[in-house]
């Protein structure tokens, strides 16, 4: 597997201090956001978290994402772990499809069928980067923080032993409870 590695650098945000690292791969490029004390914790707390443009940087309500990274950075600030920040927008369809996939889900398909409608699996996400940024990390034990079974099955197929879950649960409202009905009833998210 082809991955560049960059160097470490300090990252003050509003959460905390974290320490970041960036990863190319298939021409995305991944982060790793530690926490100042994460190479002391001997299972830390982890999100794997997908990009998602539309809701981590401009706030949509049609999803829970943004309020899902911040739970996670707060908690990891607090607590000791890492964010994968996984490029793959859209569960990797990309942002131009998720726009158009948001037009159709506007005319009543859910995630789901609008992906589908498109031309794409329900998800097209590869995970594969994360595991090379967990052997990157020397990362063999960790408290997983997701709904995600997927994610789950991925990290347990590394070797990496998940000693707790970790739910990363966000109050619903009206532009978004269809969005997370789907996810649960459709995708087995753990909700």
């Amino acid at each position: 597997m082809n991955i560049e590695k960059s160097n470490i650098a300090k990252l003050p945000t509003k959460h905390g201090q974290f320490f970041i690292k960036a990863y190319k791969y298939n021409d995305q490029e991944h982060l790793a956001i530690m926490s100042e004390n994460f190479e002391k914790i001997e299972a830390p707390y982890v999100r794997i978290h997908s990009e998602c443009l539309t809701g981590d940087a401009l706030g949509s309500l049609k999803c829970d994402c943004q309020a899902q990274l911040n739970l996670a950075l707060d908690f990891i600030a607090q607590n000791g772990g890492m964010v994968v920040y996984h490029k793959q927008e859209g569960r990797n369809i990309g942002l131009f499809n998720k726009v158009n996939a948001y037009a159709l889900q506007d005319k009543g398909r859910n995630t789901i069928e609008a992906n589908v409608e498109l031309g794409f699996a329900q998800d097209e996400r590869d995970y594969s980067v994360v595991g090379c940024i967990f052997e990157d990390l020397g990362v063999k034990k960790i408290k997983l923080i997701t709904n995600n079974p997927e994610k789950i099955k991925y990290v347990e197929s590394l070797g990496v032993n998940i000693v707790e879950r970790m739910p990363a649960i966000i109050e619903a409202n009206i532009h978004n409870k269809d969005y997370l009905a789907t996810k649960k009833d459709q995708m087995g998210h753990l909700l």
